[in-house]
């Protein structure tokens, strides 16, 4: 794990650019957070009805400064002020996360994206989301900046039924870590088959999507926020890749790597060393200088993160 002052500083991803007094301006808060990210970046997919012609291609932009850029030629000015929904950034849960992470950055307070699987979007299914973390000087504090604080699913003074600014973490927490999950999945205690992207796409959920999102959370642990249909190492498809191990040893990996993130959650500084040594040494786990973007756009490019340019197939 990088250490808390790397934390506070910007990743190449989180890194506003030209933006960074803007950023300043927020509060550096969950509630400022949320309100400001979800000014400024739309879900594709939850108002996908409202977007304008062409908005959907904006969720490939995988570098914050990019993302602001685009916010600020359709509307100049501060990100606090409401956007309407064709002049925002169309995004993901990973884009609010990285936006509320470079928020608390820009401050110099220790932050982080996670990866993992929520059940509060939709009863019975576990849908793939980011989450942010930062850090209060002792413990780090899990909150979605996606989630309205007043307006859920349920009435009272918890309308998502916890505290979204504070959330829960550990064995059935609203939010699992990807970790979590495949240690769930492989010892037989819930159904792969409901942790995934959506309901509706089998194909994108189960046992395998989970071990792929195992990787996922690592690189974004390691500082490496990259977006979440980027693939690499062991979590290229296999109709695309050229070869890949046996499943046991694919599961085998993941399963060390699960054990040692879950044990660096809980404070294990062996563990965490174990996974810094891991992510800068295994290639099978480090995205290096490229990966595949699988764009929900249906395209499909190679990404050079160096360059920071995608090559889209024709």
């Amino acid at each position: 794990m990088p250490h808390l002052d790397a934390y506070a500083q910007h990743s190449p991803y989180s890194d506003p650019g030209a933006h960074g007094a803007l950023l300043k301006e927020i509060e550096p808060t969950p509630p400022a957070l949320h309100q400001a990210a979800c000014a400024t970046i739309v879900h594709y997919r939850g108002q996908a009805s409202e977007l304008a012609e062409g908005q959907d291609r904006d969720i490939d932009l995988r570098w914050l400064s990019d993302v602001l850029d685009v916010a600020t030629t359709r509307v100049p000015g501060s990100f606090r002020a409401d956007r309407a929904v064709p002049d925002r950034v169309a995004g993901c849960c990973r884009d609010h996360a990285l936006f509320a992470v470079a928020v608390l950055r820009e401050h110099g307070v220790p932050a982080r994206t996670r990866v993992g699987f929520a059940g509060y979007f939709e009863r019975g299914f576990h849908h793939d989301h980011v989450v942010a973390e930062l850090w209060d000087g002792e413990r780090w504090v899990r909150f979605d900046p996606e989630l309205d604080p007043v307006t859920g699913p349920v009435e009272g003074p918890q309308p998502w039924g916890f505290d979204v600014d504070d959330m829960p973490t550990g064995p059935g927490a609203p939010f699992q870590t990807a970790a979590e999950v495949w240690q769930q999945v492989r010892a037989g205690t819930v159904d792969a088959g409901v942790y995934g992207v959506d309901v509706s796409m089998p194909e994108l959920c189960g046992a395998e999507f989970v071990r792929g999102y195992v990787v996922e959370e690592l690189a974004h642990r390691q500082r490496e926020e990259l977006l979440l249909w980027d693939v690499w190492g062991d979590t290229v498809p296999r109709d695309l890749a050229d070869a890949l191990p046996p499943e046991d040893e694919l599961d085998a990996l993941v399963d060390h790597l699960a054990d040692l993130l879950v044990r660096a959650d809980a404070g294990d500084a062996d563990a965490e060393a174990a996974l810094d040594a891991l992510y800068e040494t295994n290639p099978r786990l480090n995205p290096g200088g490229g990966v595949l973007t699988l764009s929900p756009t249906g395209r499909v490019g190679g990404t050079d993160l160096a360059a920071r340019t995608t090559t889209w197939q024709p």
